[in-house]
Parts: C-alpha cells; structure tokens; sequence
C-alpha cells in the first residue's frame, strides 16, 4: 500500500497556501522541496510539478489583499505572477543543477486529441532529458472562470498524472488529511490512513472551497483521486510543511491519506473519461444492456440527441458513459431510431453502421 521502492514517475502537486508564507512565494520552502526532488532525481526517478500561486503572486504584487473574484483581474495576476513563481523554481533548481521547464495548460488543450497527444509527447521528451516539467493552468488565457476548470490545480495534478503514466501522486496541500468527519467541527475527527473506494459517504462530505487566493478544496482532491484511479495511480494526500515530507512518503511513512486505485485504463480510454463532453445521445435499455456486454451502439438504439458535435468528439451516453462517437449531431438525429440497413440510404453508401465501437465507450461507474 505505501511500498513506494518501485515507483519510478512521481506528480508533485503543490497548493497555494502551501507554497506562500505571509502573502509571498516561501522560497526556503521552495529550496527544501528542491532538495527532496533532487534527492529522487538521484535514485533514478522521474519528477513533474503541478504548482499553483501565480495569482497570489500577482496579487501580492499589485498590493490587493482581499479575495479577488473578478475574472479579468485574476488573468491579469496570474500574467504578473507565473513568472516570479518560475523564478523562485529556476532559482531553487538550479542549486543542485536541475533544469526546469514550463507548460502551460486550458482545458481545451487536454479535451482536444491532438493537442493531448502533441503534449504527451513533449513531456515524455523533457523527463527523458532530466528535466522537471513545471505545470500550471494557464489562467491568462483560460476561456473558463478561473478556478472552475482544475480547482486550485488538485484535478490538473491527477491530470497530468493520468497524461504521464505516473505510478503516484503526491498533493502537498495545508490539509493533512481526509478525515472521517469535518475536524473544522467536530473535536472528536480522525485521519482516515488508507481508502480503497471513494464512497458516495466520501464524496457528499468532501466540503468546499480553500481561501483566499486558493480555488481548492478536500472536494477537488477526491476528484483528483477519482481521476488517478483510473490510471492505476496511488495518490497520497498530505500535509506540505511536514518536514521533509516527499522523502518520508517514498520511504513509507504513514503520513495523510493513500488513496488506492480500482483500475487502470487505457491512455485512450483515459482521455475519453476525462474530456468534457459535447453532446448527449439517449439510448433505450436494450441499447444500454449491449454496449454493457461490449456491443457497438446502433442507431436503432438511439432514442435522442442533444447538442451539437463532431465526429470524433467525446460525448455522454445516458449520463452511464462517454464515448467518441463516428457521426456528428445532425447525422445522429437524421438516423436515430433506424436500422442499421436504412443508415447507408439516409447519409452515405460509405457509412459505418456503428456509431459508436465498444473499444470507445468508457463507463463512468464501475
């Protein structure tokens, strides 16, 4: 459970109230994280970091102490302070001779196939060199409220560790750990050390946002959890300012909450499941009870059609599954109830008469 001797490819996700002290970047913190990494550099190991703080950065700067909830103020800090955060990571690496580099990421970047692929790739190419990726939201440009997209970057971190093929995520957060009841109010709380399964119980009682500057929160961790899992990936949830706090959770110290994975999907199947929708199509149970048994979805099945959608795009079947669907929007209502004989008569003598293959469908409950 927290044997990590064989873990090879580690995502080291680090909050904002984590890495801030008094309102400012904690750059000795900054150098200790350094110095822990740097020791599993040298232990073969491959290393990313998904950080938060630019807006606080920024907001520091520009002297704003209050919660900032305006959007185009909270792009315009994240400009101001992603690169004082690079710096304070470039200058605490570069000690021990370690080269970082930045990526930035939107959601649309992670929903688009392509884009997916292309940054794969590149990772794959900087962890093979012995370089850190170092990875934010690109709140500047995001098309989405800041904060709603990977909150305070919890899900971004299972994320790319889904991405990256990591065997454990590690969320430094001022949390220490899930807690079988709200240790805000109730006295009487205790750690939970290990959960296998991420319960309804679980997940009602994950509670809200962080503070400040902060977007996360014990609910987004569970997501990142849920997200991990699927990738096979352990996560271990964990206080940031316990003193050497990296080197203690590789060497198997009980410290917060391991959270174990159910499964370990495709890199393809992976991608499906976290990709937003673009559509729904409704099937009736018949159609439901096929795709179960790893049948392909026929347009007789099909019962409705919302949105509107590309071939290829991902979309939700009955709120059971996501899949890449072969037939955009307007091709799917024009067939939907059909028989798969009339689907060459009504579009294209070349048309598939799947429109969707088991081998893309991924079930959201399992």
């Amino acid at each position: 459970m927290r044997n990590f001797t064989k873990t090879k490819r580690i995502v080291i996700k680090i909050g904002t109230n984590t890495l801030t002290k008094a309102g400012s970047i904690d750059t000795a913190y900054v150098g200790r994280i350094a110095k822990q990494i740097k020791a599993m550099l040298d232990t073969n190991r491959q290393v990313l970091i998904v950080t938060s703080g630019a807006i606080g950065m920024g907001a520091v700067q520009l002297k704003l102490k209050n919660s900032i909830k305006d959007t185009k103020l909270r792009q315009a800090c994240a400009a101001i302070g992603q690169p004082m955060l690079m710096r304070a990571y470039r200058k605490a690496f570069s000690k021990y001779d370690v080269t970082i580099a930045q990526v930035l990421l939107t959601t649309e970047v992670l929903n688009n196939r392509k884009t997916y692929l292309n940054l794969k790739n590149a990772i794959e190419k900087l962890l093979n060199l012995g370089v850190i990726p170092v990875i934010n939201e690109n709140d500047c440009v995001s098309t989405e409220e800041i904060g709603s997209a990977f909150g305070d970057n919890d899900k971004l971190s299972a994320l790319v560790a889904s991405k990256a093929d990591a065997d454990l995520l590690i969320i430094l957060s001022d949390i220490d750990a899930l807690y079988d009841k709200d240790p805000r109010k109730n006295k009487d709380a205790k750690p939970i050390s290990a959960v296998y399964e991420i319960s309804p119980e679980i997940i009602k009682s994950s509670g809200g946002k962080g503070s400040t500057h902060a977007t996360g929160g014990m609910k987004t961790k569970i997501e990142a959890a849920q997200i991990a899992s699927n990738a096979g990936c352990r996560i271990v949830l964990a206080n940031g300012r316990t003193p050497n706090v990296i080197t203690k959770i590789i060497a198997g110290a009980n410290i917060g909450t391991v959270f174990m994975p159910k499964r370990k999907l495709s890199n393809r199947c992976r991608w499906i499941i976290n990709s937003r929708p673009t559509g729904t199509i409704n099937i009736d149970p018949g159609a439901v009870k096929a795709i179960k048994n790893h049948k392909s979805l026929l347009p007789s099945g099909i019962t409705s059609v919302k949105g509107s959608f590309q071939t290829g795009d991902v979309i939700l079947i009955n709120d059971i599954a996501k899949a890449v669907t072969n037939l955009d929007s307007s091709q799917l209502k024009a067939v939907a109830g059909k028989h798969s004989t009339e689907i060459k008569k009504i579009l294209t003598p070349d048309t598939r008469p799947e429109v969707i293959i088991p081998e893309d469908i991924v079930f959201l409950d399992y």
